[in-house]
């Protein structure tokens, strides 16, 4: 990772409260119920007026690996899950197709609650969210991540690239090897995109793999 990555990295975090992103967690599967429960009356930006479930995450607290979308759709609003719609029947189908589930890997957003008429979040709705996905991060301790989408991708990685440019690039979040791919939703709009995305996650499926045989 190069000295001006780590520097993005330190910075964003910094900006966002967390100062030390690992900390021994002994029950992790309780600590994120409680953090859900905690944020669940959330005012930190405009997004809570049109609340009506905040959506945490959801998964394996012990995951080796985190994916990461953009925000909430309106199904998951209501249900306060991520990723329970078309799209998150795809990216179920998308998960299976390299061998997992979705109970193996743990789920989340860049923001907890739905932007109205599913627009992108804000820079300062992202801003505001942010230290509750880095806190998830620090307990659930991945070692892989996957980021769904534009948003996610250009947020985390503070880079400014086309989609389509930074899924071919090698990165890092935290020190921790990151994939980049399209978000479900867009491959349900677009299907020229699906062979590539595949060619993501067969890509991401390769790293995985090695990680499971350390």
């Amino acid at each position: 990772m190069s000295n001006r990555a780590i520097k993005q990295q330190l910075e964003l975090l910094r900006n966002s409260g967390i100062h030390e992103i690992y900390a021994p967690v002994s029950d992790k599967a309780k600590l994120l119920g409680s953090l859900k429960l905690k944020y669940a009356n959330c005012t930190k930006c405009a997004l809570h007026t049109g609340r009506n479930l905040l959506v945490y995450g959801e998964g394996d607290p012990n995951a080796i690996a985190m994916i990461i979308g953009e925000a909430p759709g309106e199904q998951e609003n209501q249900s306060g899950r991520p990723f329970v719609g078309a799209a998150g029947g795809l990216l179920e189908r998308m998960l299976l197709a390299i061998n997992l589930t979705r109970e193996q890997v743990y789920i989340a957003n860049i923001v907890k609650c739905r932007p109205p008429g599913n627009r992108n979040p804000d820079a300062g709705e992202r801003e505001a969210c942010l230290p509750y996905l880095i806190e998830q991060i620090g307990i659930i301790q991945p070692r892989i991540f996957l980021f769904l989408g534009l948003v996610a991708a250009q947020t985390l990685l503070q880079a400014k690239g086309t989609l389509e440019s930074l899924r071919l690039e090698r990165h890092e979040f935290c020190g921790i090897r990151a994939f980049v791919t399209y978000h479900p939703a867009a491959l349900l709009r677009n299907e020229n995109w699906k062979r590539p995305a595949w060619e993501d996650l067969q890509e991401f499926q390769k790293e995985y793999i090695k990680l499971q045989e350390r």
